[in-house]
């Protein structure tokens, strides 16, 4: 049965065009991804939440997938709950977009953002999930320096952006 199943594949392959298939190069990785790598390391992070608390966390970065994305693995504690978030970043040179997903341990839905760096500054919208259901964010990043670092998010409605929470990052020493 396996073996049916694989030759069905490689010919619903041929269908499809083995021209159209390899035509396209793969994407290797540039200058882009060696800005993410220069994050890889373990960050401190503080969090200051929109309504006035504050809670620490630790990030680990570390390149994946032959240096093509920066991988976040995001460890903390809201009051008692402990929280686990995962990260997947990169630049698309197809598209000219940076890409962002992050899947954490409060939610079964992916949020999912794209957008533009202009000097120390990257600027990313997109959707995940929200209070009622799935929610526009915006996040505004700041590489103050190789070891600190802001993030901001914002929940984007017609009346305006709300801020959700500004979170600073300093890297750890070795």
């Amino acid at each position: 049965m396996k073996r049916i199943c694989t030759l069905l594949m490689i010919g619903v392959l041929c269908l499809l065009g083995g021209q159209s298939v390899g035509a396209q190069e793969p994407q290797t990785p540039g200058p882009e991804q060696a800005e993410l790598k220069a994050l890889e390391g373990t960050w401190d992070a503080v969090m200051k939440m929109a309504d006035g608390s504050e809670v620490k966390g630790v990030a680990e970065y570390k390149m994946i997938c032959e240096g093509m994305w920066l991988q976040s693995d995001f460890k903390s504690d809201f009051g008692g709950m402990k929280f686990h978030g995962r990260g997947l970043d990169s630049y698309d040179s197809a598209s000219k977009k940076w890409n962002s997903i992050w899947v954490d341990s409060m939610s079964g839905s992916p949020m999912m953002l794209s957008g533009t760096k202009e000097g120390k500054k990257m600027v990313m919208t997109g959707e995940g999930p929200g209070p009622g259901g799935p929610a526009k964010y915006k996040t505004i990043t700041v590489n103050e320096s190789a070891d600190q670092m802001t993030f901001q998010m914002f929940m984007v409605a017609d009346s305006g952006d709300t801020e959700l929470m500004k979170v600073t990052y300093t890297r750890r020493k070795k």
